[in-house]
């Protein structure tokens, strides 16, 4: 194959219109100039502002196609998905997650999917509503005392203890405030997040070196995932004995997950499966929710009428009362705020598919195994798809507006079959949230400080978002 670079409208020898990019070095590729712009969020970005909707990168010995139009993204995830995977690219995250719903492929995937799908349906989700509002209740009693001091507070590390504390009670029925939990679950917090930075280091690097090589950092990698191990697989070892005695008796997801039958099959989940999926929800289900709240109070704050707006309507709808499911329908700009955020700053930024043979993608020839980034980041500011892409404006998501837009110009879940499972758990999580914290405090940034995205495994805000809390009235 010829691979032709940093030429618009190139072709190969056989006829075959190349996809422009920047031009790389022998080995590395690209991947100095990821280093030269900081991080791979800005390289992609001016990448596809230079070369277009169909971006040839390379990352050492591996080709990219870095990829912005919704029609392009609709043929990778559903019209033409038949020829794409998930690739090599997941083994670097199965270090982290296993072999999980989130890695798995093929006809394993499809029989995961189908024994954990039903918790996770829109109305699935309901029965953790009760759970969501009291776990987010007591993080706003916690809350008086800094409020009263007129304390700082890192709001992106309040969402994340917020988030894991609503996945651990409704997965594991587990309370991480609890002196015996509150140290374990925050190591664990801390491992996993060092984690996340590790495997985003090694994505933007052409070559890493093993685990097994004692380096300072693969030692650090090793012993942050014992730990978790050692967290989460003692919950779930002790759940599998306690099921063995006496029958499931908590009812939460982890009951689910050990409960599961294959329709077809009736095949159980192995120790080891019910682990990894434990993991990969566990962390994933409050990381993803807790960036996208942390990336909210963030925009509200710089956006002083949204704010005002979302006052109102927690203020005229609840009178004060917390809020039960049937109040979400009539909180839509409280929602229609979350998806603004998501796509100003969707979590799950990239999505990575490798494709099994030759296609064509905006006209352009796509080799057999090559890597395709489609990134919710850059298609969710497309010019072409949204009017005045990076100013923040909820209104965007009214129903009507929704209605005129292209289906796949915002898929911050992914989109097709591999939509992400726990969608509806989260939505419904961060729409209450929004509600509760709304309702009771206003959150002011200590400094008007810029803060810029950084990849972490998700799109994390690059510095700490300080912030103090007012309590209204």
């Amino acid at each position: 194959m010829n691979h032709v670079t940093n030429v618009r409208g190139a072709t190969t020898n056989l006829g075959r219109q190349v996809a422009p990019g920047p031009r790389g070095i022998p080995l590395l590729g690209n991947v100095p100039q990821v280093r030269q712009k900081g991080s791979l969020v800005s390289f992609y970005s001016q990448a596809h502002r230079e070369y277009g909707d169909v971006v040839h990168v390379r990352m050492g010995p591996i080709d990219q196609y870095l990829i912005a139009q919704p029609d392009h993204v609709r043929h990778v995830l559903v019209t033409n998905r038949q020829n794409y995977w998930k690739g090599v690219a997941m083994e670097r995250v199965k270090l982290l997650l296993g072999n999980g719903l989130f890695t798995s492929e093929g006809e394993f995937w499809q029989r995961q999917r189908r024994l954990m799908q039903p918790p996770f349906t829109p109305r699935g989700v309901t029965q953790f509503g009760e759970p969501m509002v009291g776990l987010i209740q007591r993080t706003l009693d916690r809350w008086e005392a800094p409020a009263r001091a007129n304390a700082v507070l890192d709001i992106g590390q309040e969402m994340m203890t917020l988030t894991m504390g609503v996945i651990a009670e409704t997965m594991l029925s587990i309370d991480i405030t609890h002196d015996d939990v509150a140290g374990n679950a925050a190591e664990a917090g801390r491992a996993f997040a060092y984690m996340l930075e590790f495997i985003s280091r090694q994505s933007a690097t052409a070559f890493s070196l093993p685990l097994w090589i004692p380096t300072p950092a693969n030692r650090r990698f090793n012993a942050a995932s014992a730990l978790i191990q050692d967290f989460l697989g003692g919950v779930v070892r002790e759940r599998r004995e306690r099921h063995r005695r006496a029958g499931p008796q908590q009812h939460d997801l982890l009951d689910t997950l050990l409960n599961a039958r294959d329709d077809q099959t009736g095949q159980a989940m192995d120790d080891r499966q019910v682990y990894d999926e434990v993991i990969t929800i566990f962390f994933a289900g409050h990381e993803t929710t807790a960036q996208t709240l942390t990336w909210l109070w963030y925009l509200l704050a710089k956006h002083p009428d949204a704010e005002r707006r979302l006052h109102d309507e927690v203020d005229r709808v609840l009178g004060g009362r917390a809020p039960t499911l049937a109040d979400l329908p009539n909180l839509p700009y409280a929602r229609m705020a979350v998806e603004e955020a998501m796509r100003l700053y969707p979590p799950a930024w990239i999505f990575v598919r490798e494709s099994y043979n030759d296609d064509e993608i905006g006209g352009y020839h796509i080799p057999a195994k090559s890597m395709i980034v489609l990134s919710p980041y850059l298609t969710h500011r497309h010019p072409d798809h949204w009017e005045r892409p990076e100013i923040f404006q909820p209104e965007r998501f009214a129903p009507e507006q929704v209605a005129k837009r292209h289906h796949y110009a915002y898929f911050p879940f992914g989109s097709g079959p591999r939509t992400c499972i726990g969608n509806n758990f989260a939505l419904q999580e961060a729409h209450l949230a929004v509600a509760m914290i709304a309702q009771r405090y206003r959150l002011r940034l200590q400094t008007d400080q810029e803060i810029q995205p950084k990849m972490m495994g998700t799109l994390r805000p690059a510095a700490p978002v300080l912030m103090r809390l007012e309590r209204r009235p």
